[in-house]
């Protein structure tokens, strides 16, 4: 394992106290060591917006504080679930006396630390409500598929309609409706290192490739040969349009994440050709983005996430926003 590490078991330690040094102006931490929050969080007259997760997906969660977007944020171990200390901390930190909502993934062990997290903040009179993420389409029950990169869209959601003044119930109904209309499907090409572990957690054999490839870094059910990027463009664009159609009219933002070890240039030949799929069934692409916005530590991949818009989706999607790992020219 050839990585730029001191103790490969204290990597999330070294991680969040590099990260609070470099965003010193923006975000800080709370009573709890696993828990940031932005630095003029909580914000009078607005709910708070937090979110939490397991580490090794950066910039999520931590790098989505920001001003319009998240006010506070639980943070695990790697591919673990927050603590309840954690997520309590996080409730605290965001809560201005108007609520916090809780925008995570649908993973079981998440939402036990998250909801006995929410009734210790009850206890103290803070209103906690959640929207729980389930875009991954790789699996096929609803009800028990994982968050994925379409939790960073409803981040920008439900920031931008707190900031707007939304009220608690107000930005929970957005959100519920934000994530009720997206899809994500992924694709990995390798594995990823844990750094605890020091090797792939499973391999990807060389020139094979597994559609539905999971964030936490576990094996998918389809593996098959590699193809090339109008193909994989193809697969993932079909598996999104069989499970949410859209068709004329249907108006979308797009967003291709790379998983930690994938060139731009690699993402920019595959949504071009996304892109065209799209419009030959004349789907209006309101917006497209385009980068590392949900990894997987260092797994070669993409995402592919599509949202269905509406015009209330696409008023809070203008709103500005200002996550510090993807604010690089933001200055005091």
């Amino acid at each position: 394992m050839q990585k730029l590490l001191n103790d490969p078991s204290n990597v999330v330690e070294e991680s969040i106290d590099g990260f609070v040094k470099c965003y010193r102006n923006y975000v800080t931490y709370t009573e709890c060591p696993r828990t940031l929050k932005y630095i003029k969080a909580p914000i009078k007259g607005k709910v708070g917006i937090v979110s939490g997760g397991g580490s090794g997906h950066n910039p999520a969660f931590k790098g989505y504080l920001g001003k319009n977007m998240l006010d506070a944020v639980a943070i695990g171990n790697i591919f673990s679930p927050p603590s309840v200390e954690a997520f309590y901390s996080a409730f605290k930190a965001a809560d201005s006396g108007h609520g916090v909502v809780c925008l995570y993934g649908n993973f079981p062990a998440d939402i036990a630390n998250a909801e006995a997290a929410m009734e210790l903040a009850a206890k103290e009179g803070i209103v906690v409500k959640s929207v729980i993420a389930n875009d991954d389409i790789a699996t096929p029950d609803p009800k028990t598929r994982r968050g994925a990169t379409g939790e960073v869209l409803l981040w920008k959601i439900g920031g931008a309609a707190a900031a707007l003044g939304y009220n608690i119930d107000e930005v929970v109904n957005v959100c519920n409706k934000a994530i009720d209309r997206t899809r994500s499907i992924g694709v990995g090409l390798s594995s990823c290192i844990i750094p605890d572990y020091g090797h792939p957690n499973y391999v990807i054999e060389k020139g094979t490739m597994e559609i539905g490839v999971g964030h936490h870094g576990f094996q998918s059910k389809d593996t098959c040969k590699l193809r090339t990027a109008n193909e994989v463009a193809y697969i993932m664009v079909d598996e999104i349009l069989r499970d949410m159609p859209l068709g004329d009219g249907d108006k979308v933002a797009v967003m291709v994440s790379g998983l930690g070890n994938t060139m731009i240039c690699e993402m920019n030949i595959l949504y071009s050709r996304i892109h065209d799929l799209l419009q030959e069934k004349k789907i209006d692409i309101y917006h497209t983005f385009l980068g590392n916005y949900f990894t997987s530590l260092d797994m070669m991949g993409v995402t592919l996430t599509v949202i269905n818009l509406d015009e209330e989706l696409v008023k809070l999607l203008e709103v500005p926003a200002y996550p510090v790992s993807l604010s690089h020219f933001l200055y005091k």
